[in-house]
C-alpha cells in the first residue's frame, strides 16, 4: 500500500513478504476526501457546542437579556447547517478497480452511490491539459471522470498508472 493521497490496494493476495521480484502492481485506487473529523465527530462536537452555547444563552435570558437566546439559536443553526453539509461529503470518495476483466468506477457522493462497470480493453484514460482536468475514462459514448480529491500532481500520476495496469491486461 502506497500512501500518495490514494489507497492502492493489490488484488493478488500478496503480503508483502515477496522480496525476490516488484511488488505486485495496483489493481484498486481508492481515492477520498482529506477530512479531518468524521460525522460522528462532527456529531458529538455540535453536541458540545450546542450545550455551552445554550447554558451561557439561558444564564442571560434569566439575567433579563432574553435577546441572546434568539440569537444564540440563530447561531447554532447556522453552524448545524455548515456541519451537517460537512458531514454528509466526509464520506465521500471514488474507487477505480480492475477485476476478473472488469473495470468498474465506484463514485460516493452524500450517501449516493454511482457504479459504472468498463471493458478494460476498450477503455481510454486521457487527462486534459488544464491545470484543475479530471481523468477522463472513454469507452464508446460512456464517459466517467475521476480525479475529483487529488491534486494535480496525484491526478496525473493516477492516470499514468491506471494506463499502464489497462496496458498490462
Amino acid at each position: 500500500m502506497q500512501d500518495l493521497g490514494i489507497a492502492f490496494q493489490t488484488a493478488s493476495g500478496d503480503s508483502g513478504g515477496n522480496l525476490d521480484g516488484p511488488p505486485p502492481a495496483p489493481h484498486d485506487w481508492l481515492m477520498k476526501r482529506n477530512c479531518s473529523l468524521s460525522p460522528r465527530q462532527v456529531g458529538w462536537f455540535y453536541l458540545s457546542i450546542f450545550t455551552v452555547s445554550l447554558a451561557i444563552a439561558l444564564f442571560f435570558a434569566v439575567q433579563g437579556s432574553w435577546l441572546v437566546l434568539p440569537f444564540a439559536g440563530l447561531d447554532l443553526l447556522g453552524l448545524g447547517i455548515a456541519l451537517l453539509v460537512y458531514a454528509r461529503h466526509a464520506t465521500d470518495y471514488e474507487r477505480v478497480s480492475i477485476n476478473d476483466g472488469v473495470l468498474v468506477v465506484e463514485t460516493a457522493s452524500a450517501q449516493r452511490l454511482t457504479r459504472h462497470e468498463f471493458n478494460p480493453q476498450w477503455v481510454r484514460v486521457e487527462l486534459g491539459e488544464s491545470f484543475r482536468a479530471l481523468v477522463t475514462l472513454r469507452s464508446g459514448k460512456r464517459v466517467v471522470q475521476v480525479g475529483c480529491y487529488l491534486d494535480p500532481h496525484k491526478r496525473r500520476k493516477f492516470a499514468q498508472e491506471l494506463a499502464a495496469a489497462l496496458r498490462r491486461l
